[in-house]
């Protein structure tokens, strides 16, 4: 691991994209099969396989309590190189120590002794299972002699290398180092879901042989927004469709052999929440990998998102919810049919085919579609008033020549949403990102001011301010932090407390009554509009406020319903 380790710290300092896939490559070529497997697989961004769906079941604080056994810090060293980096990997790294009771005999890790490893925590069951996955951790981190080691182990763990690599820098790594065309690389891991195995096959000369793999769910296609009433100045190129735009959960559907699988946009398989939609997709006669939207609908109308909200990660449906709560499976993409897989066949041929596999029945139906015509900014912003009628969120463009890109935002979908309002929030506690933002604190929690003049957290936003904003705000952030002991009462372990004198203006689709916040409310989709340094944070928006477009938002609901 010690060469591991050293590549993702050089990766992490290298800046140049290219420049850190050649030192990938570099270092997948000088690896057998086994070791090439793991570490791709780690690179990826987790401990197992994309399609494995075992986990590690390690919280912080078990991680934690074993790495203090074996290295012997004391909390308050730990705390303060958590606060200095955000990052556990990092502030373990920093206090790593020879093990003051050394062992006779110590693990000596590479990239496959350690998914062995790691294997032997995802399996550790029954009720003393906690206790095995701190031994077999303790056997891990007492072979971390390097503090690297230790670093890069414990960042594996919790899934976030941060080291500045998405899953296609991996791909396009591994195409480098064995002399593979890119294409087929990233359509072999589509089909198969396993970037350790295209590895090999990469090395192998035999990608070719990696089907599609019912079961392991592909990275969705995401769409990028754009605002309501402009030119839409995309559509000019290409030929372009529209759907409405569903209010509902994102589902991924494998049927095989009439088994079927649903998988959410996080990857977790949800069939057993929504058995309905599992047993009319069981009736498809083909296998097939569909995505859509399972959408709460009764009699063809759309219900509020609020209403499905019943439905949400419940283990057991009954007879009654599933009376209450009638649900649909729209879909609006094939993936893959039978061993044939799509994503590179414009969406056109895609639709075709899905057209001609799904008869429309009872929870299960295909979106319909609408070809957008020269007049693309009047015929837009009509479809979009339609579909708000409809009780839908907005309207989808997509290219109808674009291929499906797993797990990537572009220009070839857009989704048209007008937001609900706008509040002023303060600022009350950030968080490091990920990805190109691992390096700032670029995920801020916000608050309104309630009832009793105190500052009540209403939701979290990721987006809408540019890089160089997010770079000037992130020293200005760690010289605002507040002590832990401060801490809001529902704050996450991970949530730095900062003093709330930033001010956002950030836009939302919907307001939910939430336990998750102590305003008792939580925004959906909020998006960050501007930086408002013409407000003092005793200006913000209040609780009551918030209470206000919440119901003013039920009464269009409820004419909507009626």
């Amino acid at each position: 691991m010690e060469r591991f380790a050293s590549t993702a710290e050089r990766i992490a300092s290298e800046p140049a994209k290219l420049a850190k896939i050649a030192l990938l490559a570099e270092y997948f070529r000088g690896l057998d099969d086994d070791d090439l497997a793991a570490a791709a697989r780690f690179f990826a961004g987790g401990p197992f396989a994309a399609r494995d769906r075992r986990t590690l079941a390690l919280g912080g604080r078990t991680m934690v309590e074993v790495a203090r056994r074996v290295y012997g810090f004391d909390d308050a060293s730990l705390l303060s190189n958590y606060r200095a980096t955000g990052d556990l990997g990092a502030a373990i790294g920093a206090l790593v120590r020879a093990p003051a009771d050394a062992m006779l005999f110590r693990d000596r890790l590479t990239p496959a002794v350690l998914e062995t490893l790691f294997g032997e925590i995802a399996g550790a069951s029954g009720k003393n299972a906690n206790r095995r996955r701190a031994a077999v951790l303790e056997r891990v981190l007492r072979a971390c002699e390097d503090p690297r080691v230790a670093t890069y182990v414990v960042k594996i763990v919790t899934g976030d290398l941060r080291v500045g690599l998405r899953e296609g820098l991996v791909l396009e790594a591994i195409a480098q180092a064995f002399g593979s065309d890119p294409r087929e690389v990233r359509r072999a891991l589509m089909a198969f879901g396993d970037a350790g195995a295209v590895a090999v096959a990469a090395k192998r000369g035999t990608l070719h042989e990696l089907r599609v793999d019912y079961g392991s769910p592909i990275g969705f296609m995401l769409a990028t927004p754009v605002p309501y009433g402009e030119a839409y100045a995309e559509l000019a190129h290409g030929s372009w469709i529209a759907e409405d735009k569903y209010d509902g959960i994102r589902a991924q559907a494998h049927v095989r052999d009439r088994d079927v699988r649903l998988f959410s946009r996080r990857f977790n398989d949800v069939t057993d929440s929504y058995p309905e939609v599992a047993s009319a997709l069981a009736a498809i006669a083909r296998d097939a990998i569909l995505d859509g939207e399972i959408v709460a609908m009764r009699d063809g109308g759309v219900l509020p998102f609020r209403t499905l909200q019943a439905r949400l990660q419940r283990k057991t449906v009954d007879a009654r919810l599933l009376r209450e709560v009638p649900l649909t499976y729209v879909v609006f993409d094939l993936l893959a049919i039978e061993g044939e897989l799509l994503i590179d066949e414009p969406l056109s041929l895609r639709r075709e085919r899905l057209a001609s596999l799904i008869t429309p029945a009872a929870a299960l139906a295909i979106a319909p579609f609408d070809p957008v015509g020269t007049e693309a900014s009047e015929f837009v912003n009509r479809r979009f008033e339609a579909a708000r009628a409809r009780g839908n969120e907005g309207v989808m463009l997509k290219r109808f020549d674009a291929p499906y890109f797993p797990g990537r935002r572009g220009k070839w979908w857009l989704k048209l949403k007008r937001e609900l309002s706008t509040l002023d929030v303060a600022v009350v506690a950030v968080e490091w990102g990920n990805g190109k933002r691992a390096g700032v604190l670029s995920d801020y929690t916000f608050a309104v001011r309630g009832d009793d003049g105190s500052l009540q957290a209403i939701g979290k936003a990721y987006s809408g301010l540019t890089d160089a904003e997010i770079a000037t705000l992130t020293p200005w952030f760690l010289e605002h932090r507040l002590p832990a002991s401060e801490r809001r009462e529902k704050a996450r372990a991970h949530e730095i407390p900062v003093e709330p004198k930033v001010v956002i203006e950030v836009a939302f689709d919907v307001i939910a009554e939430s336990d998750l916040h102590e305003s008792g409310f939580a925004l959906r989709f909020p998006r960050i509009v501007r930086i408002r340094d013409d407000k003092p944070v005793e200006e913000i928006d209040t609780l009551q406020r918030v209470r206000e477009i919440y119901g003013e938002m039920r009464k269009r609901e409820n004419v909507t319903e009626s």
